[in-house]
C-alpha cells in the first residue's frame, strides 16, 4: 500500500506533541547528541531571501495578559511583517484555574530588524524564542526512535472518508478505535499486542485467504510461494485464523531479522521507510469492512500478513528492502517522494521475471485477487525496471494500475536501486549496525576510519575461512 507524503499528515492521536512538531511535522531531540548531522544550522531560525528574513517564532501568552495578542498585531504591523502562519494550543502552566497559550508564527520580516523584532516581541510575550531552520529533516537512529515515527496519513480515514466502506458503520469505526489505540500505546520494546478477532472479522480473512491461494501458484513468483509455505507450517497461516503479529515478527525475526511494530493506520512515508533501514515493518492489525472483502483502500492485516510478510521472510528482498530505508534517512520531502513512489511500483506493485515468465512480487498485488489478475493479463503496459523512470511514474492508488514495471531480478533490481539511493543528494552517508540496531552517520573522517577497521575485521574473518577451505 502507497505510503503518502502529503501535506494531510496527522500526528496519532494521543501523542501530545508541540507546536513545532505540529507545525513543521519535525521532531525535538530530547536527548544529548542530536539525531541528524548539522541539525540546527546555523542556529539563526531565520532563512534570508531578498532582504527579507522567513522567521519562526515560539511565545507564550500568560492568561492574565490577553491584551499581548493583540499588541502583537501591533507590532506586525510597526516592522511591516508578513504573517505566513499562525496557531496556538494550551500550554503546561496553569494559573488561576486557566492555562496559557503557546504560539507558534511564521512570517516574513526585513532581514535588518530581525533582532529588534524579537526584543519587541518579548516586551509582550513570555518566553519568546525563535526556532532554528533544520537543514537535515530529522531522522532515528536507533530502534527507540521509532516511537517517534507515527505520522499518520488520514487519508482513506473511515472516520473521514465517506467512501470507505466502513464509514456508516458505526460498529466497525468503534472496533478500528480499539484496535488503533492498542498501537498508539506501544513502545519499541515492550511485547506486541494481540487482538482477539471476531467471528465477522475471521470470515473476511477466510474469504480472502480461500480466493488468493488458488492464484497463488501460477502468478506469484518462487520466494513469495516458498515463505508462504513455511509461514503456512510454521506461524500458524490458514483459512482458520489470523496470525498474531507476535509469532509472525518472531518468525521473521529468525528468519531474515525483520520484526513488526504495530501501527494504527496509513503511514507518511518518511517515516515507513525509515523504519525500514532499521529492518522493522510497521503492520496494521485492523481487517477490511466485511463489505468489501476482496479490496481495501488502505493497509490492513490482509494487506499486510498476505501480501508483505511472505516477501520479507526472503533474505534478499528483506536485504533489498533495507536499503530502500537506509537511502530514505534524512533526504528531502522531494527525494522521499521519488522513493515512496519507487517502493510503490517495486514493493507494491512490482513484477518480476523467472523461468521465462512474469511473476508478481508486491504486496498490492500479492492482497489483491483482482489486480493479481490484471496485472498478469495482456491489459496493462510493461516497462522496464529503470528506477530514475519508475521514481517520477504517476500512479493509481483508486483503481488498477495502467503501467508495471518488470525487473529481471531481484538482484538486479536490488542493484539498480543501490546506483539510484547512492546518487540521492544528502551531505553524509549512513551505515547500519546490526549488533547495536543503530543508523551511523559517516559524516566525518574518524567514522568513516572506524567503519573501515570494522570492515577490515570481517574481511580478516572471511580470508581466515578461505585459507581453511584451500589447505583443506
Amino acid at each position: 500500500m502507497k505510503t503518502d507524503s502529503a501535506p494531510q499528515a496527522r500526528p496519532c492521536s494521543g501523542c501530545k506533541q508541540s507546536l513545532i512538531q505540529d507545525a513543521r511535522r519535525e521532531r525535538s531531540s530530547s536527548s544529548g547528541d542530536p539525531p541528524g548531522p548539522s541539525r540546527h544550522g546555523d542556529g539563526s531560525g531565520l532563512e534570508e531571501k531578498r532582504g527579507r528574513a522567513s522567521l519562526t517564532v515560539l511565545f507564550t501568552l500568560s492568561s492574565e495578559k490577553n491584551a499581548g495578542f493583540f499588541k502583537t498585531g501591533k507590532i506586525l504591523e510597526t516592522f511591516d511583517a508578513k504573517l505566513l502562519h499562525i496557531e496556538s494550543r494550551p500550554g503546561k502552566n496553569l494559573k488561576n484555574g486557566a492555562t496559557d497559550l503557546e504560539f507558534l508564527m511564521v512570517c516574513e520580516v526585513h532581514g535588518s530588524d530581525v533582532d529588534v523584532f524579537i526584543d519587541s516581541l518579548k516586551r509582550v510575550m513570555e518566553d519568546v524564542r525563535s526556532v532554528p531552520e533544520e537543514k537535515v529533516p530529522w531522522f532515528p537512529r536507533q530502534l527507540k526512535d521509532l516511537d517517534r515515527c507515527n505520522m499518520l496519513i488520514t487519508k482513506f480515514d473511515p472516520d473521514l472518508d465517506q467512501d470507505h466502506p466502513g464509514y456508516r458503520d458505526p460498529e466497525y469505526r468503534k472496533r478500528r478505535a480499539f484496535i488503533a489505540e492498542l498501537a498508539y500505546k506501544y513502545k519499541q520494546g515492550d511485547p506486541l499486542p494481540t487482538v482477539e478477532y471476531t467471528a465477522e472479522e475471521l470470515a473476511t480473512w477466510r474469504e480472502v485467504y480461500r480466493q488468493l491461494r488458488t492464484i497463488y501458484p501460477s502468478l506469484a513468483c518462487r520466494q513469495f510461494l516458498d515463505s508462504l509455505q513455511q509461514l503456512e507450517q510454521e506461524c500458524g497461516y490458514g483459512e482458520d485464523g489470523i496470525p498474531q503479529l507476535r509469532d509472525v515478527s518472531a518468525f521473521l525475526k529468525e528468519k531474515t531479522g525483520f520484526q513488526l511494530r504495530p501501527v494504527a493506520g496509513l503511514l507518511s512515508a518518511r517515516d515507513f521507510l525509515n523504519s525500514l533501514a532499521f529492518r522493522v515493518f510497521q503492520c496494521t492489525q485492523y481487517i477490511r469492512h466485511s463489505s468489501a472483502p476482496m479490496h481495501s483502500p488502505e493497509p490492513d492485516c490482509c494487506h499486510e500478513l498476505l501480501g508483505h510478510i511472505p516477501m520479507l521472510a526472503d533474505k534478499e528482498f528483506a536485504q533489498f528492502s533495507q536499503e530502500l530505508g537506509l537511502a530514505s534517512l534524512g533526504v528531502s520531502d522531494e527525494d522521499i517522494e521519488k522513493l515512496s513512489t519507487l517502493y510503490w511500483f517495486t514493493w507494491s506493485f512490482g513484477l518480476c521475471k523467472q523461468n521465462g515468465s512474469v511473476k508478481a512480487y508486491g504486496a498490492g498485488l500479492l492482497s489483491s485477487y483482482g489486480e493479481l489478475i490484471h496485472a498478469l493479463s495482456n491489459k496493462p503496459e510493461y516497462k522496464p525496471f529503470i528506477p530514475e523512470e519508475a521514481a517520477v511514474q504517476p500512479y493509481q492508488d483508486q483503481t488498477y494500475q495502467p503501467v508495471y514495471f518488470v525487473s529481471e531480478s531481484f538482484e538486479d533490481a536490488k542493484l539498480k536501486l543501490r546506483r539510484y539511493s547512492g546518487a540521492v543528494k544528502r551531505p553524509f552517508a549512513v551505515r547500519y549496525d546490526p549488533f547495536t540496531c543503530t543508523v551511523e552517520v559517516l559524516d566525518q573522517p574518524r567514522r568513516i576510519q572506524s567503519a573501515l577497521s570494522k570492515m577490515r575485521e570481517d574481511l580478516k574473518i572471511l580470508q581466515v575461512a578461505l585459507e581453511k577451505l584451500s589447505s583443506s
